[in-house]
This record gives C-alpha cells, structure tokens and sequence, in this order.
C-alpha cells in the first residue's frame, strides 16, 4: 500500500488563515473529483470559517468524558472505516484527552498516512519543538503543546499562510478571531505589533532553512556535486595572516549584493603544520566576521586546497575568496603554483576570487622546514642531487685550477648538506656517493678514473657520507619536533575555536558536537546517552560505519563517516573529555539550582524575624493595654469606655491573627509546602464572595463577567485570598469618584480575571519590587501590616499553576492579571488552549 502523502500550512501566529485555506483547498480538490472529508476542524465560532467548512463531508467526532468534563475528539477509527482520498485535520500539534488511543494528534496522523490517506493540517510557529522557547522569550506565553521537528520536517509539502501583522491585528480588531471581551487582552498581550513581526520572521526564516535542508538532502541522494545558485554563499579563506580582514569585508560586500546572501570564513589547520596561523590576528578576524553577521569554521586537512574545495561544495558555496600569494615571484617560480591556482583547478563551478592586499608578494625567504619529511621532500632532495650534481660539476670544471683542489671539496660538501636539509638521509647518501664518486673522477689525479690509491681518500669518502648521515639526522629529529609542535598548536586552535563558540552563548554540547564534525570533515556526529540522543550533527546514512568514542561512563560520541588516523584519535580524547566536563557542569548546575529555593527560604525567613519585632509588637501591646485596663480595678470605666476598649482589643487580636496567618503562609510558599487543592471552579463563585469579605459594592467596583466562561483550575480559599489582598490594594488607591473594574476572559487556553484601577501605578522598573515581601513602596501608616498581600498572591497563583503579572492601564493607573489554567488543561486535554491557535 503506498503511503499518503502530509500536506501542512504553517502559520506564524492565530488567525493568520490558516484553517480557512486548508478548507478552501479542501473545496478546490472536491471540485476536481477528489473524495475529500473533514476529519476535524477547530472554527473557533469564525462565521468566515465556518461558512468555508459548508459543503465538505464532516466525520462526526469521538465523545470523550473525563472527570465529568465532556470532550470531543477526531475518531480515528471512523476516518480509517471511511477512507477518503484526502482528510482535513485541524491543529497538528493538539493533544488528545485522555483516554484516546494516541497521545498527539500527530500521532493519528500518522496513522492515517500509514493507511494510505492524504492528509492536509495546520501548525503554529510557536508548536515546533526547536522554536517553542524563542517564541516563549518573544511573547512571554509559554506553549504547553509541541510538535517534534522531525515529524514536521518529513512532511511532504510545507506551505506557509502569510499575513501582514498590521493586517492580523486589523482582523483581531474587526472581531474576525475572537470575541469582542478578549480583544482588547490579545491586542496589548500575544498581538503586539513586535511580536507578530518576529513571529512571521521566525516562521520565514524555518521555512527557508526547510527548503535548504531539503536542497541538500536532494543533491547529496542524486550525487550532484555542482553548485545551484539557490542563495548566494560566500567563502572567505583565512590563513591568520594580515590579509585576513581584507578578505572578510570583501566577502562581505559580495554577499551583500543578493537578497540572503551568507558570509562563511572558514580556517584550514594542516595536520602536519605546514603552515602556521597568528591566534590573535584570527581572534580578531573571527570578531569581525561575527560584526558582519558570518560564522566562523575551521576545518583540519592535509591537503589546504583540497579542504577548502571541499568545504566550499559541501556548504553549497557560489564563491570562494582567497588571498593572492604572499610569496615573492622568485619563490613562486622555484616552488611551482601556490593554493589559490591550486583551488582554481579543483573549484569546478564555484568563482574563485583572488583579492589582492598589502602583504602579497613578500620578500624572499627560505621554504618553511615543518613537520616530518615527507615523500615529496625525499624527491626534492633526490632530484636536487641528480640536477644539483652535474650543475656543479660544470661550473667547478669550467673554473678548475691546480689549487681548486680544496674548494672543490667544501663545494660538493655544501652540496650534500643542502640536500640533506631538503630531503633528509637517503637523498643525503645518495648524494655523498654521487659526489665522492664525481669528485674523485673528474678532480682528482689520475682524471677519469675511478681508483684509490692512497688509504686517506677512502678515509676521506667515509666522513663525506658520515657528515651527510649525521646533518641528515638532525634535520629529521628538528622536523620531527617541528611536527609535534605543530600538531600541538593545530588541536590547540580547534579547541580555542570551541571554546569561543561555548563562551558566545552557544549549546556547549552542541558546539562540540558541530565543530568536532566539522574539524575532521564528518558526515555526521552524535553524542548519544543510552536511548537518548543528547546532540547531533549532520545526517549520516543508516548503513555508515561509525567509530564511538567512549565520553566518560555516561555518554559515546559517534563519529560517521571515515577512518580516524591515531593522532585524530587523541584529540578526539580530548574533545571527549570536555562533552564529560559540560555534562559533570550540567549535572552540578542543575544541583545548585534546587539550592537557590533553599537559600530564598532562609532568607525570607531572616526577613520575617526582623519583621517581627516591630509589626506584632503593636498590635500586642494595643491588646494588652486594653486588657489591662479593663481588668484595673482603681479606674472605673463607663459603659462606652469599656465598649471602646474591648473593640481596640478586638481589632488588636483580629491584626494579630491576620498577621500570623500571613508569616505561616509565606513560610510555606518559600519553603514549597503549599497545600493546593485543585478543582473546577467558576470565576464567579470566587468573585464574589472576595467582595463580601471586603463589604465591596457597586459604588466601589464595577463587575464585567464574560458569559460562558469555561470552568477554571483552581483552589477556591487561595484565589479568594488573593483576589482579597489585589482589591484591598486598588480600593486604597484608587482615586475618590472611581470604581475597581474587574473582567474576566479567556486567553491562550488560560482564564485571566483582570484588577483594574486608575489610581497612581508603578512606574515599569518598580513593578518587581511589589511582589517582594515587607515591601510596601511608601506607605508609612500603621494599617499596612507586613507588606505581605502581594508576595502571597503572586505564591498563591503560582502554586496553583498560574500567574499575577501588573500591566499599566490605558489612561493610567494599574491593571493587575490573574491568569489561571482552563479546568481542562489541567486534565491534560487541552483542546480549548488552540483558541490561541486559531487558524
């Protein structure tokens, strides 16, 4: 049975249209003959939406009752009996209730494209896994509900409905998405104009990066090497010389010629320091290529043009800037082509930019002797010998004379030891042979001979090849030394340049992760714990070799793609020993934050026993004092007299019992010992009784209750308790000739009840202030008690799932919201938390 096909319309925010069009679509495909149905659609009482879903088959849904709340549900069942062609499912990311046979509806999707059926959905921005806390820094709103990306990015077809922000808050305004009580909440919350504007940027921006992703996917399954100009990509080569910052702002200025154009400098280490780089000129550069808006990587290979090309085909590169040579043209010519005729050869499509500056063309210096000798040294000495020889021999011949004799053997001497710098012992030896041999030939009597009449010349031969051996050995042991000290510096780089990426603000396992794969040109690495996967990077194939690397007792890395040289191997312990590091750090400071609570506690406790002594002695001392008078037997009272003294007793006792209870409460919210009791209650049942308490009525406060409001999770004395202490706060404020206003509405699947005054406010950077206990924020008389009220509420909503958060209110004065979890959600079906997810 061949597989369905997922469809999905992505949206940056509520009522971007999202529904809307899926049903549109879905009138379009009906029109063409296709058996199309709605498996669920949330209209959110929309009459444009609703109106839309008209003249689609609808699959009656599932009744699901939990906890004596009733709840409908896609009947998954019911879809797979029907088997249309497409279904239209609502809210990808909703979860069930329970009971259901998934947990997400994903879940049932998936079951569905399993059994053969197209299905078109809709998703927020805001739902996919990796965003879900960005968008909770842009918004301030957490998300409860998410959708792995993975689920999301195999989608077939991911298309984006677009609005202008102004545009969606000209619908919201309309009244085209919510109703007419939460508008106003939604426009000054969710709605903002900033928000919607970097939630339809963040939304773009994913979509780009899927697109990308897919891009590559496609070329690396069809073996396609050449570039596609989908984005103009930039890379800029950096050597850690001077030239570096040129390159940068070059690169930079090519990028920024197309629209998304990206700026890459990448650093190439050889693996047998063949070259060497300035840290601090690359610190620098690094810095500037992060002003620019690039990123940095660096990249370990033998071969630097090589590593490079490769680089620049595996990031889908457009063009390559390097610097043009730093050697003199002497050098050039004696050295043969440098890297950049070299990158030329190897770019194929790629445009290669060779950018002049101030330090090409330098002046001439011996070839740099680093690292073990290598193949190509051995046949430059060889060579050097063989072309070497004859020259001197010429030249030697052409200006022979009867006392030349000596200066001809320190000619063939120097000879020697050049080719033993050059290509180390056996071109030394060959060279010591083919010049003794030439030297006794053509210079010494009898000429043209090669014999050995006295036993001094073979004495002579034998130090000639023993100075060759022992120059020899030395240029292989400081070669040698040259290479480990190199490689040293190579690995010491790479680990700067991770560090430098966890000091930026990046994951530290992700940074690891990615620039170990980078460094060793991977196709892929993950550091796996167990089942789970911690970080990965990369997409290796699931038929790849892999090497695992042992990350202390409690993690592997996996390292896909190539063999790994015993030199790799040991940086690899390293970068090993640092993911155990960050996750010893990780594990530590996850300790140390259950001990910041602990820490709050004993001070808050610190606090309340200096409170203390002043705040109870009064109210004491008033009680005792009235006590005391009455029971004095050489006053006589009268009857208002004693009636005054036991309601300054009364008032006293009643302080001290308010008092009390106030220190046992906040003793509990800090010490996380707050007994709650969660239930379904309404607003009202709550609201109400609050303004008894505070003999409160309609000359005080003015009630707008929203009709219909769905139940709320809450424990009804504490909500009373801090509905109690925010209305004693506006009515002391708020100015004579004005009421407390208090509304209620729901938003984001949460039940906000909203405090209103306009009396004096708090000015923004002060409002943190208000929820610390003792604080009272100048109020000097004596009825204020401890300054408790609003550090326990704002306990009290918290520890009931909730939040208390002050807003300014339009024309002035302070708004404060209590936003509370719907009944439902706590019932882990939160199908009305999508009002937020309109489509």
């Amino acid at each position: 049975m061949q597989r369905g096909r997922l469809r999905v319309l992505l949206g940056a925010a509520p009522g971007v249209g999202k529904t809307y069009t899926m049903l549109e679509e879905g009138k379009r495909l009906l029109s063409e003959g296709k058996d199309v149905v709605v498996a669920v659609v949330e209209t959110h009482g929309r009459a444009a939406t609703t109106t839309m879903a008209e003249g689609i088959e609808v699959i009656p849904r599932m009744v699901v009752s939990h906890r004596g709340v009733t709840l409908t549900e896609m009947d998954l069942g019911a879809v797979l009996a029907r088997k249309p062609d497409i279904a239209l499912v609502d809210e990808l990311a909703h979860t069930n209730a329970p009971g259901s046979e998934h947990e997400k509806r994903w879940q049932d999707v998936e079951v569905l494209l399993d059994a053969g059926i197209t299905v078109m959905s809709t998703v927020n921005i805001q739902h996919i896994e990796s965003l879900n806390d960005v968008v909770e820094q842009i918004t301030g709103v957490p998300q409860r509900e998410t959708i792995p990306d993975e689920v999301l990015r195999a989608a077939d077809q991911i298309e984006v409905v677009d609005l202008a922000p102004q545009a969606l808050r000209d619908r919201l305004a309309d009244g085209r998405v919510y109703p007419a009580e939460r508008i106003d909440a939604a426009l000054s919350n969710y709605f903002r104009l900033g928000n919607l504007t970097a939630l339809r940027e963040l939304a773009l921006l994913w979509l780009a990066d899927e697109v990308d992703s897919a891009l590559k996917n496609y070329r690396a399954a069809h073996g396609i090497d050449s570039k596609w100009e989908a984005r103009e990509r930039v890379i800029v080569a950096l050597t850690g010389g001077p030239e570096g910052e040129t390159l940068i702002r070059r690169g930079a200025r090519i990028a920024a010629r197309s629209a998304g154009g990206e700026l890459l400098a990448v650093h190439v280490t050889g693996q047998d320091g063949l070259r060497a780089a300035h840290p601090e000129a690359l610190a620098t550069q690094r810095a500037l290529v992060d002003k620019l808006g690039g990123t940095y990587h660096q990249v370990i290979g033998d071969d630097i043009p090589h590593s490079l090309v490769e680089f620049a085909k595996g990031a889908n590169a457009t063009q390559l800037v390097v610097g043009v040579s730093r050697r003199s043209r002497l050098l050039a010519a004696l050295t043969g082509p440098g890297i950049g005729a070299t990158i030329i050869r190897e770019s194929g499509d790629i445009d290669v930019h060779i950018v002049t500056h101030s330090a090409a063309g330098g002046r001439f210096t011996l070839p740099r002797l680093a690292g073990a000798l290598t193949l190509r040294r051995q046949i430059a000495g060889f060579g050097l010998a063989l072309v070497g020889g004859p020259l001197l021999t010429w030249l030697l011949a052409v200006l022979r004379s009867d006392d030349s004799i000596t200066s001809d053997v320190l000619s063939y001497q120097l000879l020697v030891v050049v080719v033993a710098l050059v290509g180390g012992i056996w071109p030394a030896l060959f060279a010591a042979l083919l010049s003794g041999l030439t030297l006794d030939y053509f210079f010494v009597e009898p000429l043209y001979t090669v014999t050995v009449d006295e036993p001094f010349h073979l004495l002579a031969l034998v130090l000639y090849v023993l100075n060759a051996v022992l120059v020899s050995y030395v240029v292989d042991q400081a070669a040698r030394r040259s290479r480990a000290a190199q490689r040293a510096a190579a690995e010491s780089e790479l680990l700067a340049t991770i560090s430098g990426s966890v000091l930026r603000g990046q994951s530290a396992l992700q940074a690891l992760v990615s620039r170990t794969r980078e460094a060793f040109s991977l196709t892929g690495v993950r550091l796996v714990a167990g089942d789970t996967v911690l970080a990965r990077e990369g997409e290796p194939t699931p038929d790849e070799h892999y090497t695992s690397i042992p990350v202390g007792t409690r993690a592997v890395l996996e390292l896909h793609g190539g063999d790994l040289r015993a030199s790799e191997r040991r940086l690899l312990a390293v970068i090993a020993a640092q993911i155990d590091t960050v996750l010893e750090h990780s594990d530590l400071a996850e300790t140390a934050s259950e001990m910041g609570p602990l820490a709050e506690a004993d001070r808050v406790r610190t606090a309340l026993l200096s409170a203390v002594s002043h705040d109870l002695r009064r109210p004491l001392a008033a009680a005792t004092a009235a006590v005391s008078g009455l029971r004095s037997t050489e006053v006589s009272w009268s009857a208002t007299d004693r009636e005054e003294l036991l309601a300054t007793a009364e008032e006293s006792l009643g302080t001290l019992a308010s008092l009390v209870t106030d220190l046992l409460d906040v003793s509990r919210v800090q010490a996380g010992v707050l007994g709650v009791s969660l239930q379904p209650i309404d607003a009202e049942d709550v609201i109400l009784p609050a303004l008894d308490e505070l003999n409160l009525g309609p000359g005080e406060v003015e009630l707008d209750l929203a009709a219909g409001l769905p139940p709320l999770s809450a424990d009804p004395g504490l909500l009373q308790r801090v509905i109690v202490n925010i209305l004693a706060n506006a009515t002391r404020f708020a100015p004579l000739g004005t009421r407390v206003r208090i509304t209620t509405s729901t938003f984001g699947g949460s039940i906000e009840i909203r405090i209103i005054d306009h009396g004096p406010g708090i000015a923004p950077e002060r409002r943190g202030d208000i929820f610390l206990p003792f604080q009272r924020l100048g109020d000097t008389d004596n009825l204020t008690g401890l300054g408790l009220g609003l550090a326990l509420s704002k306990g009290f909503t918290e520890g009931m799932g909730g939040s208390l958060e002050p807003e300014s209110t339009p024309g002035g004065g302070l708004t404060m919201v209590i936003a509370l979890t719907a009944a439902h959600q706590n019932q882990k079906s939160p199908k009305n938390e999508k009002s937020q997810d309109a489509q």
